[in-house]
């Protein structure tokens, strides 16, 4: 546990304007969305558009179009938050079946597109960047639609990224899925008790 700290610092150290930047933008991004701030998704098409580079250049190319994708739904969640001004969309919740549908699919799909990129490419960590990738995208969208529980996957894939940008010598983003992972706790218990004052 001590190397892992060391290696942040000396990481830290080493960090390029753009990632600080990347970084920067994306904890905004996060608490803002936490806050159910129609500006978060600004802030994620700044902060995604950052990361495709990155992530590019960090062999992580599963990631890379992950963050592309990012780029995309913030423009899909900006104008979805943006009708919900005009129509009330209220936090909803997902059944147990729709969570078991979403998670055995996304694992499938998941599991081949590791192995894909482990046969064909020299992606770095295929797999576990395939898990966080595909599961990332099922739960941005879940932001987008206002599901409750997206920030329990969020919570879940914000963890083993840690683990993922720390092994890549993105130590700086390895940080910011740490506090990530933080925010997806408050956000989740934000959202909570508006879900339960909205059933009142």
């Amino acid at each position: 546990m001590y190397e892992f700290f060391e290696g942040v610092l000396t990481g830290i150290k080493e960090t390029t304007w753009v990632e600080w930047l990347a970084v920067a933008v994306s904890i905004i991004y996060v608490v803002l969305a936490a806050l159910k701030s129609i500006w978060c998704w600004l802030f994620a098409f700044i902060g995604s558009t950052l990361y495709v580079y990155l992530c590019i250049d960090a062999d992580l190319y599963l990631e890379s179009g992950l963050q592309f994708f990012y780029v995309v739904m913030a423009i899909i969640g900006w104008l979805s938050w943006k009708q919900s001004q005009n129509k009330r969309l209220d936090i909803i919740q997902w059944s147990l079946g729709q969570h078991v549908i979403n998670i055995v699919s996304s694992t499938i799909v998941a599991l081949s597109l590791g192995w894909i990129f482990d046969e064909y490419t020299d992606q770095q960590n295929p797999y576990v960047d395939a898990v966080t990738t595909v599961f990332s995208l099922a739960a941005t969208f879940m932001v987008a639609r206002k599901v409750l529980e997206n920030w329990i996957y969020w919570i879940v894939i914000d963890a083993i990224s840690v683990w993922l940008y720390a092994e890549r010598g993105l130590n700086l983003s390895s940080l910011l899925f740490l506090v990530y992972t933080l925010i997806a706790v408050v956000g989740f218990f934000s959202w909570l008790k508006q879900f339960k004052r909205q059933r009142a």
